[in-house]
């Protein structure tokens, strides 16, 4: 049995393994550029998390064929890329490649659906308009968008960020990507939906609120009055405690201060009269007399300053729960900060008031201001719609490219009228934003107006847009497995080179490489080649006369 690979990871990284996206999503590198590989050491790591979670022993080979899907029309140079990683590496013994869109389309095929159709397939990165005639993919006339799932989702996270600024991180894109999956659809009139959502009784049966994470212990408390005593008497001695280390600090710069005020005084006892004044001078103080006055004030003030100390250090020790605390003073030359705590302790002096009511009343809950459960919630309105539109109007966005429907119409031109009415009797609708509501209904509305009068068509939905991918590439493996067809052999590899590819029904279409031809060599390119190799000679210069008979024939063009 063949082991399906589906490759549809959109990091290097893989699966769980990654845990939350969302702290590294701008630091992850993509293995894929649009749906096409373009760095093999990632993709080598991928293919690495794929038989390791299959349970295949990647140790020396892999003994298993390979089924692999690829972008539309993919560059030679990728396939040839993984060919080279597959069978060099891995040592797998056969390789197919296939169009997963296809092999959805085939997969949900009917006995009564036709073999011809037109497939619009939409995924994380892009959507693809694919004509199928007869059973095989018309490359030439496939066309792609560079939108889908992805854009979507960077979109919808730009409304609801300018919506609700508060919530900005909390708007993640991997929050956006579930809310497009769970509560976006797609309007069949877009808008004619607009208009509906004027409505404030259309509003609020229609508007989907989604609840962000948000912590409880900002709610109201339902704290005891002995636990909120409690915590307010160890709040009241962290604010003893800070008023006491800053007047230990405030003492600390007093004495040094001091102590250089009684030097400068000593040099005046010792008779050094010439740098007393010089050291008054940078005092800023006029005599003697002014500097004495200022050094008592000074010695009084530190003296205060430690009997205030001892004070608050004896008053921490009290049980305040027992006894009224008196209220610590503040050194006179306190800071603004010492008024702050001034009044933070003022606001628990009626804790300790001598009148206390004998029998406590029940304390009721603290209500908050305002609910925080509805701060957090996001009202999902218009932005339903908004995101998943800009598969059909690119210019929500500002990406000047052509819509589905434009893209639809711009296919069918290309054939005759017969040939369209074969393809839109079967419009194929696969991907994941085919799981989008109401993309089946919009489909049809626009095949009405772009189709003749009284023309018919038919639209169908895959049964599982995301899984019916592989299940056609397990359905074709089992199918051709013992065939030739659809498998590129190690021989083939080895004799055609990596880009080569076997065709089948869901298959991309094979261009080989094709390497310009060189063109003959005429009678007088070859003379004139002479002449220039004639010139070249040092031992034999040519004359001035030959040079100008036979400049006119090399440069002539």
């Amino acid at each position: 049995m063949a082991w399906l690979c589906k490759m549809d990871v959109a990091h290097g990284l893989v699966g769980n393994d990654l845990g939350s996206p969302e702290p590294l999503r701008w630091l992850l590198r993509s293995p894929f550029d649009r749906d096409v590989p373009v760095q093999l050491e990632l993709q080598e790591l991928l293919f690495d998390h794929v038989f390791q979670r299959l349970g295949v022993s990647s140790q020396g080979c892999v003994d298993h064929p390979i089924i692999l899907t690829e972008a539309v029309c993919n560059p030679l140079y990728s396939r040839q890329m993984i060919s080279e990683l597959l069978f060099e590496c891995y040592q797998v013994p056969k390789v197919s490649y296939g169009v997963d869109s296809l092999y959805s389309f085939y997969h949900n095929k009917r006995q009564n659906w036709p073999c011809s159709g037109l497939i619009i397939s939409s995924g994380y990165q892009c959507t693809h308009v694919l004509p199928v005639l007869e059973g095989r993919l018309d490359a030439k006339n496939c066309k792609r968008i560079n939108l889908g799932g992805c854009q979507a989702a960077v979109y919808l996270q730009r409304l609801l960020q300018l919506k609700y600024p508060g919530h900005f991180a909390a708007i993640t894109l991997s929050r956006m990507e579930e809310i497009l999956h769970e509560h976006s659809y797609i309007g069949e009139d877009y808008i004619e939906e607009l208009q509906k959502w004027r409505s404030p009784e259309y509003y609020e049966n229609n508007v989907h609120k989604m609840q962000l994470p948000f912590s409880n212990k900002l709610l109201g408390s339902t704290l005891t009055s002995e636990e909120k005593q409690e915590r307010r008497q160890q709040q009241l001695r962290r604010l003893q405690e800070l008023n006491a280390r800053r007047r230990e600090e405030k003492l600390q710069l007093d004495q040094e201060r001091l102590d250089r005020l009684l030097y400068v005084q000593e040099l005046l006892e010792d008779g050094q009269v010439d740098q007393f004044h010089k050291a008054l001078v940078e005092l800023n103080m006029d005599s003697a007399e002014e500097l004495q006055s200022y050094i008592n004030k000074l010695s009084l003030t530190i003296e205060q300053t430690k009997q205030k100390i001892l004070q608050a250090e004896v008053s921490i020790e009290v049980d305040v729960v027992d006894s009224k605390p008196e209220t610590p003073e503040l050194d006179p030359l306190g800071s603004e900060q010492s008024l702050e705590d001034v009044d933070s302790i003022n606001e628990f002096e009626p804790l300790f008031a001598e009148e206390q009511p004998e029998v406590e009343k029940p304390v009721a809950a603290v209500q908050p201001v305002f609910n925080l459960a509805e701060y957090h919630q996001l009202f999902l309105g218009t932005e339903r719609i908004r995101a998943p539109e800009i598969v059909f109007q690119p210019s929500l966005i500002g990406e000047e490219q052509a819509g589905i429907a434009e893209t639809m119409q711009y296919v069918l031109d290309r054939y005759s009228k017969e040939q369209q009415n074969v393809l839109v009797q079967n419009v194929f609708l696969t991907g994941g934003n085919a799981m989008y509501p109401g993309l089946k209904a919009r489909i049809q509305k626009e095949l009405l107006e772009m189709r003749p009068f009284q023309s018919s068509f038919q639209v169908h939905l895959a049964s599982s847009p995301i899984l019916d991918a592989w299940y056609g590439a397990r359905d074709w493996a089992l199918e051709y497995m013992n065939r030739e067809e659809g498998w590129i052999t190690r021989k083939d590899y080895e004799e055609k080179g990596g880009e080569y590819l076997k065709e089948h029904c869901a298959s991309n279409v094979y261009v080989p490489i094709r390497l310009p031809k060189q063109a003959p060599r005429t009678t007088e390119a070859l003379a004139s080649s002479k002449v220039l190799a004639a010139s070249a000679l040092p031992e034999k210069p040519l004359q001035e006369k030959s040079i100008k008979c036979t400049a006119p024939h090399f440069f002539q063009s």
